[in-house]
């Protein structure tokens, strides 16, 4: 399905988004896609995320499958990367007012490093009106489904150069947990829970299930809602096609989360 908008939600060339509207009058649920790639340029485009916008749309979910700046690029990295996710998400207040978008019902989908992205946005209201990665008034995530990334940069550190053949987090942030403390404690979803918003965890290659069950306990402890999706033997990539199992039973958490499904 080709985007029904192509739009900008910045000043950068890197900064816009495809929206994708299923058929009829709605208002639709949006789901804000965000794609992984090791947060570095050269590895993936928001292009490989558009299959699964377009299935969701023919779902009756809007899709704004968003680009930003990786590291590689202009002021990406902190804060660059971190504004670029807000203000995407932020961007669906102008686009609901001349499309049929329900900004009531809005959750964020992210595979790999965009996983981290997604749980990040709906933690994002818990941050100091000071935080340099805030950004605005941040639109309200209700629901997040984090496929197959890290959920804890700091324990990520041990995993990155191996998952992206070269350490990418310190990179990210600026330093290591010890130089930069603040910026891990205002980035990682781990450090930001309780988010009082529930998620889905997929855990296959990139997130060991051990750690998405310490994610899991850790917020669920203080009342968060979180299910663990284990995929012993999906591929990364696989999970993304509803072709797949692992990738129908990523479609239907999906189409769960944002109510389109019983639970």
């Amino acid at each position: 399905m080709a985007p029904s908008k192509v739009e900008a939600y910045g000043a950068d060339p890197l900064q816009y988004g495809e929206l994708r509207l299923p058929a009829g009058p709605g208002p639709f649920p949006v789901a804000v896609i965000i794609h992984g790639g090791c947060w570095t340029t050269g590895f993936a485009t928001l292009r490989y995320m558009a299959p699964l916008a377009s299935a969701l749309a023919a779902k009756g979910v809007a899709t704004w499958n968003v680009e930003y700046r990786q590291l590689g690029d202009n002021e990406a990295g902190w804060p660059g990367s971190f504004l670029d996710w807000a203000a995407a998400t932020d961007h669906l207040r102008a686009l609901a007012q001349n499309h049929p978008l329900d900004l009531s019902r809005v959750i964020a989908v992210g595979h790999s490093a965009g996983a981290q992205a997604a749980l990040w946005l709906a933690a994002r209201r818990r941050l100091p009106p000071t935080s340099a990665i805030r950004g605005g008034d941040p639109l309200r995530i209700s629901a997040v489904v984090a496929i197959d990334g890290p959920v804890d940069l700091k324990a990520f550190i041990a995993l990155d150069k191996f998952v992206c053949g070269k350490p990418v987090v310190s990179r990210l942030l600026g330093g290591s947990p010890e130089q930069v403390p603040g910026r891990y404690r205002e980035s990682s979803p781990i450090e930001l829970l309780p988010s009082g918003i529930p998620s889905v965890l997929v855990s296959s290659t990139v997130l060991p299930l051990v750690t998405a069950e310490k994610y899991r306990d850790v917020a669920t402890a203080p009342g968060d809602k979180v299910e663990v999706l284990p995929f012993k033997d999906a591929g990364h990539f696989d999970m993304l096609s509803s072709a797949t199992p692992s990738g129908a039973a990523v479609e239907t958490a999906i189409l769960k989360a944002i109510g389109l499904r019983k639970p």
